[in-house]
């Protein structure tokens, strides 16, 4: 049948994985990523680029992010839409994501829901991923397949560079960027044991056969059935492709 029983090697193999990236993140010298701000000296240039999905592909939001957004008047879960890469399915055809994403708007580069006349209307409580763009702090394979630090998005394709900037200013950002890397890290963590649990008290399997043909479907513009991790349960959500190219 293409369905298989809740996969614990996988699941444990996945926290195991971001233990590994937390550990790894507590390790990493602050003062390395302040000489790195510092010589990078990155000043935004209010393109608005870094706005859009055409640039970034798509905003994953923190639960954090997500309660804040929750309390503007005007927005509320109508600019919430699921992480766009689905992480599991089970045998209904039912998807299952860690967090939300912010929504954009239907024009040709995907500008994000709240940039009005090129500025964010919810600047004060914007997430936090946007508080420290461009700035990175976790390990992923670069086009050579070496595995190592990323400290800096789309270097050299936005804002100024060399900027001079104090170790005061350098050092508020690897706090920020720490805390968002470490919230990120976190919410997967909760994310997948939850996950671990709802699917054996629902008697849910993981189904990759499923899988392949749901996601296949959703990809030819059907509507898709996912359940999205949100301050500890599954909200369901129904969600279409927006086009990735746009």
């Amino acid at each position: 049948m293409g369905c298989l029983q809740l996969p614990m090697k996988k699941i444990e193999s996945d926290l195991a994985y971001f233990k590994d990236e937390s550990d790894a993140l507590l390790r990493y010298p602050k003062e390395d990523f302040i000489r790195i701000v510092r010589e990078v000296g990155f000043e935004c240039d209010l393109c608005g680029k870094c706005c859009t999905k055409a640039f970034n592909d798509h905003v994953f939001l923190l639960d954090s992010d997500v309660k804040r957004i929750l309390e503007i008047e005007d927005a509320g879960e109508s600019v919430l839409i699921p992480s766009p890469y689905f992480d599991f399915c089970d045998q209904y055809g039912n998807f299952y994501v860690s967090g939300f994403c912010l929504k954009t708007k239907n024009d040709e580069i995907g500008t994000c829901s709240f940039l009005e006349n090129g500025r964010c209307r919810i600047y004060d409580k914007r997430p936090l991923i946007c508080r420290v763009y461009p700035y990175m702090l976790h390990r992923e394979f670069d086009e050579n397949g070496t595995y190592d630090w990323r400290q800096i998005s789309g270097l050299n394709e936005h804002g100024f560079y060399e900027t001079e900037l104090d170790t005061e200013d350098a050092s508020d950002l690897y706090d920020l960027t720490f805390q968002y890397e470490k919230e990120y890290i976190e919410q997967e963590q909760r994310f997948l044991k939850a996950l671990s649990d709802h699917f054996e008290k629902n008697n849910l399997k993981f189904a990759q056969r499923i899988y392949d043909l749901k996601t296949r479907e959703y990809e030819k513009g059907n509507e898709a059935t996912v359940f999205v991790y949100f301050d500890g349960t599954f909200a369901e959500r129904k969600a279409k492709m927006m086009n990735r190219d746009s």
